[in-house]
């Protein structure tokens, strides 16, 4: 009788296993969205722009991709939550918007690690200090030494509330002992757009959304939060330099709503490997100033947990609260 009944719960495994198989190498059979809360042309927009033209190739498939944003990510990453867990509604936050928002929304309508399920870290980059060309400052000792003369006589814009730049420029302001005024933005490009025109006096920006500014003289970079020199902006100082300690950098993922099949899980994560190890993603990913990653669903779990840890602890301490 035991006999007998292990052998029917080790088809039952088989037809199973067997099922999320087949599951899988029938998908995708239709058009891929994947949901960008930031809007098009910022940092978070371009890794995916360039990913879902690689992976639309690798399925046989369009795979689209919708901004909308808002509240720090929230807008997009709720309606992400909200959508059907089949595989064919995807997620491409910053980093920020799955380790910082459940940390600092007193409703944020959703919780990273219960709506959804980790794919793969796509991309990762340093943040950069910029100012206008015109600016009055030259370098990153310039910036501190006018922002300690004038408490909060300076400005600084960033992405939302919650975003990287935002976190980003809370820690800068730490490390560096200053302090200035935050205006928040719906996202990069709108924040880089005013400090070019002279509205605040500096970001704290992930490269990917500051460096064509740079390059084309509309603004000047003072920094760059990583802990070596970069080959974008070879001639540019680090923070460090003159914030000991100070580094920053921005990371851009893929997800997938809580209760999406396993096996499709692992095959976007598969292929999302695949295509972070292309070459030709490699250089377009490079010229951004970024660095493709591509690892497992269990190491961006981890890096969420890792992440959210750190930034709850800096939310408490500067006190970013939206009720």
């Amino acid at each position: 009788m035991k006999r007998r009944i292990t052998l029917i719960l080790a088809a039952l495994v088989t037809s199973m296993a067997c099922a999320g198989t087949a599951l899988a190498q029938a998908w995708p059979n239709k058009p891929v969205k994947i949901i960008v809360p930031f809007p098009a042309g910022g940092a978070t927009d371009a890794p995916a722009r360039m990913l879902a033209e690689k992976l639309g190739g690798m399925w046989g498939q369009s795979v689209i991709v919708e901004n909308r944003a808002g509240a720090g990510g929230t807008v997009g990453a709720v309606e992400a939550a909200r959508a059907a867990p089949d595989g064919y509604t995807l997620f491409f936050p910053s980093g920020a918007v799955m380790t910082a928002n459940q940390h600092i929304y007193s409703n944020p309508r959703y919780n990273p690690e219960r709506d959804f399920v980790p794919i793969a870290t796509v991309a990762s980059g340093p943040m950069v200090i910029v100012v206008p060309a015109n600016s009055p400052y030259k370098s990153l000792k310039d910036l501190l030494d006018a922002a300690r003369a004038k408490p909060k006589s300076l400005s600084f814009g960033h992405a939302g509330v919650g975003s990287q730049s935002h976190l980003a420029s809370e820690g800068f302001l730490k490390a560096a002992n200053i302090q200035a005024t935050a205006i928040a933005y719906k996202g990069d490009p709108p924040a880089l757009v005013d400090l070019a025109g002279g509205t605040v006096d500096f970001c704290v920006a992930n490269i990917t959304a500051a460096l064509t500014l740079v390059k084309g003289g509309k603004l000047r970079a003072l920094g760059v939060a990583a802990p070596a020199p970069i080959a974008q902006l070879p001639n540019v100082p680090l923070v460090s330099a003159t914030v000991p300690g100070y580094e920053a950098r921005g990371w851009f993922g893929i997800v997938a709503p809580a209760g999406t099949p396993k096996d499709i899980v692992q095959k976007i994560s598969q292929d999302v490997r695949i295509a972070s190890a292309d070459p030709s993603m490699k250089e377009r990913v490079a010229a951004m100033g970024m660095d493709m990653v591509g690892d497992t669903p269990e190491d961006m779990k981890r890096t969420m947990e890792r992440e959210s840890a750190r930034i709850a602890a800096l939310v408490k301490e500067r006190q970013i609260r939206i009720d």
